[in-house]
């Protein structure tokens, strides 16, 4: 029986919060002034037409006010092939938001910048002009020129050197009746999840199902994802963001520049996630492509789950799901804790139990192990089973403790690190596993060699030591500033006195060394 996937879903862009638009043509530096204003490289910036093709959301802090910023994909007049469905999302911003900031380049107007001055006239009550690329004093007056359009508020400013953002922030706050706060809101904890894996299996399809919402385009055609989309959902009282990324192509299939910016960008996505979903076409199985992202995830510490999608496709024969399961196991040993499900993101089965196992291997992130009770695990998993001696000595674990969640990292001190056995920590990484409930996760575990303090045993300088010791320390510039030497025998005087201090000093190390 089919579970019910019931997902509340919430839209793609937060309207909760004011809504500011960025509406343009392509290439005026719409993304450039999207990333200069929530202070990261979010989306990407290429001199190629039409680069961004979603739309992009990102929270920013207005004045220290959360508000939603959008970045949209550039309207063109010619609409080929994907251009008419970028063109549609862009302009059906318009309506919704709260505040439109419409981009034009100071030194140029195109048709396609007329098309949308007079489409955006209806909503000129709530539009700021902003005229971009005057990147010297020599253009200020070009910003002049774009009041004769009939919009009021018209700000010029760079994009790239960050010049006239002030005036810019304090226009978009006096037209949402906002005045600047001295702290920052704290930012709502949800669940991260980003979607990885090649071109083509299902990535944008899922993430729609997931937010209810076509904010990623869905194509045929491979690498139709760009930038790393963003939605937010709720599931069983949790909230989540769902980071849709470009498909990763082998380094030989990569031929354009912007796809090589959107793998890297995918890539990074890592960083941010709490769990990634490797997506896999399961008539296809894991490639060698694959095996490489999921180092790059195991390496971060971050929650891997592998999501066999289009099971839809398969053709029925007993027990095939689990024969493919078994080879993914048997290819990619790495992998071997990571959980693997089934699913059709286009038929939305198998998607319910699969957010089920997202929020347990989080729970598996965020979990913490008492060091006490650590330790005492310990204990009985060396007796039950002792390290192997070396053929120079034995090997001795001392203490463990938890040093982080997400990544999971522990830290064993020992009494010696030269060739202490890998096959013995891969034991107690598997205990650790096993019994005190990180299964699903990556888990790390470092070494620290504990020996004893030689100084503990030294009872230290004596006073008198310790003041010829600071004598000596002290330079013949600090006694000027005294005027020790302008004073009759103040020169002779020093040197007698650092003479002892360097005797008492040389005499207490040859005592040390014998």
């Amino acid at each position: 029986m089919r579970e019910k996937l019931e997902i509340r879903n919430k839209a793609d862009i937060d309207r909760s919060l004011p809504l500011i638009s960025i509406i343009g043509r392509p290439n005026v530096g719409k993304s450039t002034l999207f990333n200069r204003l929530i202070g990261e490289r979010r989306a990407i910036t290429d001199p190629t037409p039409g680069v961004t093709r979603d739309p992009i959301p990102a929270r920013y802090l207005l004045g220290n006010h959360p508000v939603t910023l959008v970045d949209s994909g550039g309207v063109k007049l010619e609409k080929e092939g994907l251009d008419y469905a970028v063109s549609e999302k862009s302009l059906s911003l318009v309506e919704i938001s709260d505040l439109i900031l419409f981009v034009l380049e100071c030194t140029e107007i195109t048709g396609e910048d007329m098309m949308l001055i007079e489409e955006l006239r209806p909503y000129s009550d709530k539009v700021v002009l902003v005229v971009n690329k005057v990147d010297d004093p020599s253009r200020d007056d070009l910003v002049w020129n774009y009041f004769s359009y009939g919009y009021q508020r018209v700000v010029g400013i760079s994009a790239s050197h960050g010049l006239g953002f002030e005036e810019l922030e304090d226009t978009m706050l006096g037209m949402l009746n906002l005045e600047r706060l001295d702290e920052e809101p704290e930012e709502p904890e949800r669940i991260k999840i980003a979607i990885l894996g090649k071109p083509n299996t299902g990535k944008s399809t899922l993430t729609n199902l997931l937010t209810g919402r076509d904010i990623s385009i869905v194509s045929e055609i491979a690498g139709t994802t760009r930038d790393v989309m963003r939605g937010t959902f709720e599931y069983k009282g949790t909230d989540y963001t769902v980071l849709d990324t470009a498909g990763i192509r082998r380094k030989s299939k990569v031929e354009e520049d912007v796809e090589y910016y959107s793998v890297n960008r995918a890539i990074k996505t890592i960083d941010e996630a709490d769990v990634v979903l490797l997506m896999v076409d399961i008539k296809e199985g894991l490639a060698e492509q694959d095996k490489k992202i999921a180092s790059l995830i195991v390496r971060r510490g971050k929650g891997i789950i592998i999501v066999l999608n289009k099971a839809d496709l398969l053709s029925g024969v007993p027990n095939q799901v689990e024969a493919i399961k078994d080879r993914v196991r048997f290819l990619f040993p790495i992998l071997s804790f990571a959980p693997i499900v089934t699913i059709s993101a286009l038929e939305a089965d198998g998607v319910a139990k699969m957010l089920d196992i997202v929020w347990a291997v989080w729970r598996q992130l965020n979990k913490r192990v008492d060091t006490a009770d650590l330790n005492n695990a310990l204990k009985e998993w060396t007796t039950s089973y002792e390290i192997p001696r070396a053929s120079d000595g034995y090997f001795k674990i001392l203490y463990a403790t938890q040093v982080s969640t997400t990544p999971v990292r522990f830290l064993l001190f020992v009494n010696r690190i030269k060739d202490f056995p890998e096959t013995y920590l891969q034991y107690i990484k598997n205990q650790i596993r096993k019994e005190l409930g990180f299964s699903s996760v990556p888990i790390e575990i470092n070494l620290r060699e504990r020996r004893r303090n030689p100084s503990l045993n030294d009872k230290g300088p004596s006073k008198e030591e310790a003041d010829a010791q600071r004598i000596v320390r002290r330079t013949a510039a600090s006694s000027k500033s005294k005027g020790v030497m302008k004073k009759p025998g103040g020169k002779a005087r020093l040197g007698k006195e650092r003479e002892r201090a360097e005797k008492i000093v040389r005499n207490r190390k040859q005592r040390k060394g014998k």
